[in-house]
């Protein structure tokens, strides 16, 4: 189960959702690769709606989490927990999974891709954590296949030019639209309605 990041006791959600950023940073490769919470012109959107709906968004990450351990026996399942996390454009990456964690720790940038492909990029990274090295060799090829086939998706394919990116998913045109609160269907996944002054977030 993901452990809350949250060390704040505050009730103002802007305050959560920046405390909250300065936690997933902690958890990065980098702590850069969290970069929104020095962005003044993006930050405060983006952490006021954060405050607001990140734990019900890291509960539909633990979702996937949970299918990708179903996957294995409990002595196979690798210590994890996993957290959604705005990433910095400049690394490239839609998620990442950081072996040298106590658990090992997932982030996925979830305004990357849409709500209904997380779980292709969260058995990607769990794979990585499965493995238990980074890059994408023999053995990271054995633990995705075993995941897909767990779940339900197509197995990849020989060529280990396809790991990388696999499986595969349409990534989103503005990343961050989702946390500003513009996600087409984030609410249908999360099964989350608008909160009453969620419509003022982005003019707070």
């Amino acid at each position: 189960m993901a452990r809350d990041v949250h060390v704040t006791t505050s009730t103002d959600p802007f305050t959560r959702g920046l405390d909250y950023l300065y936690g997933v940073r902690s958890l990065a490769l980098v702590p850069d690769m969290v970069d929104v919470v020095h962005d003044m012109e993006q930050r405060r959107p983006i952490c006021v709606w954060v405050g607001h709906h990140i734990e019900a968004v890291n509960s539909a990450l633990n979702e996937c989490l949970l299918a990708c351990h179903a996957c294995f026996h409990p002595w196979e399942q690798p210590a994890i927990q996993i957290f959604a996390a705005p990433l910095a454009q400049s690394f490239g990456l839609d998620g990442l999974c950081n072996l040298k964690t106590k658990p090992m720790t997932i982030l996925i940038d979830v305004g990357r891709l849409a709500p209904k492909d997380w779980l292709l990029l969260v058995s990607h990274e769990y794979a990585h954590a499965h493995a238990g090295s980074p890059g994408h060799h023999d053995a990271f090829a054995r633990s995705l296949t075993h995941l897909c086939l767990g779940l339900g998706i197509v197995p990849p394919p020989d060529q280990a030019a396809n790991l990388p990116s696999y499986p595969d998913y349409r990534s989103t045109k503005d990343p961050l639209a989702f946390w500003r609160g513009k996600g087409d269907d984030w609410r249908l996944r999360v099964g989350l309605t608008q909160t009453p002054d969620e419509s003022h977030a982005d003019a707070i």
